[in-house]
């Protein structure tokens, strides 16, 4: 339905004549006669007959006007409503965020941010941060929290706002606890527990190893950095670990080198998705993030 020919319409019918609606539009005489022409085509009905130099209403016009008049205000409201709802911090908010930072980092956003915004519906998926990096990619997320990758892609739009280091720990009764002086070396053939290959942790921990030609002699693999904790806690090896989950079931390892992995948290935005008022407003309570 074309509300242009619509509007057109009614304006004929309120002014009388094909010369006077013209007038009232600032469009030409033809240009009204052809909008006309394609509502009778498309209903497949007259609705002005020419009588004189003039023009006489149908029935099928008068039967039209009350309907035509009500589509136009309710096309109006709804445009209206949908312009207020684009500006209003409300609906549904889906997103995304590692464990990890779904646990440590971002309950006081979150709480701060319902409290504020109560009419927001949101919605939080806790996923590995490579899974949630696909999620904002393939778009079934708004935005997600995660580690950011080793390698940003071009696509998206990251956000630093946690720095995350990560130490080389193990358990107080483990045999690398009395060690001094550790070296890549000598760590790579004690039993590690790591995270899969594809995450971006485990990432930064065997590039790490990688610069001295090595490769940590694992184990075990799981994901969530909580079980690899509990893990090296009672002995079955070493992890790296960021500090919010070092506790007294665990040692730093003494490294030769004193060497520090870093990683950084952050949030993940896709620039190709509209970003809805709620996104806006997450992001405001978060950092000053553009």
């Amino acid at each position: 339905m074309n509300t242009t020919n619509l509007t057109t319409f009614v304006t004929v019918m309120q002014t009388g004549s094909i010369s006077s609606a013209a007038e009232k539009l600032f469009i030409t005489q033809p240009a009204v006669s052809k909008r006309i022409k394609n509502l009778e085509e498309e209903f497949n009905i007259t609705l002005f007959d020419t009588v004189g130099r003039g023009i006489v209403a149908t029935q099928a016009a008068n039967d039209m006007l009350p309907h035509a008049k009500k589509w136009l205000d309710d096309y109006e409201n709804f445009k209206i409503n949908l312009q207020n709802s684009h500006q209003t911090v409300s609906g549904k908010l889906v997103i995304g965020t590692s464990h990890h930072i779904g646990l440590h980092h971002l309950p006081p956003v979150l709480k701060h941010f319902i409290q504020t915004y109560p009419a927001v519906q949101l919605e939080v998926h806790f996923v590995d941060s490579e899974a949630a990096h696909k999620a904002v990619l393939d778009g079934d997320v708004s935005l997600a929290f995660l580690t950011l990758p080793p390698v940003y892609d071009k696509r998206l739009t990251y956000h630093t706002l946690w720095s995350d280091p990560l130490y080389f720990m193990t358990g107080t009764l483990s045999p690398l606890a009395k060690k001094s002086n550790v070296t890549l070396e000598q760590l790579a053939h004690y039993p590690a527990i790591l995270p899969s290959a594809n995450t971006f942790t485990s990432q930064i921990t065997l590039a790490e190893f990688a610069k001295h030609n090595l490769k940590p002699y694992a184990t075990m693999s799981t994901n969530p950095l909580e079980s690899i904790r509990m893990l090296i806690s009672v002995g079955l090896g070493w992890s790296v670990l960021p500090q919010t989950l070092i506790n007294q079931e665990l040692t730093q390892i003494d490294m030769a080198n004193n060497i520090e992995l870093q990683r950084y948290l952050g949030v993940v935005i896709n620039p190709s998705l509209t970003r809805s008022a709620s996104v806006d407003a997450l992001l405001d309570m978060l950092a000053p993030i553009d």
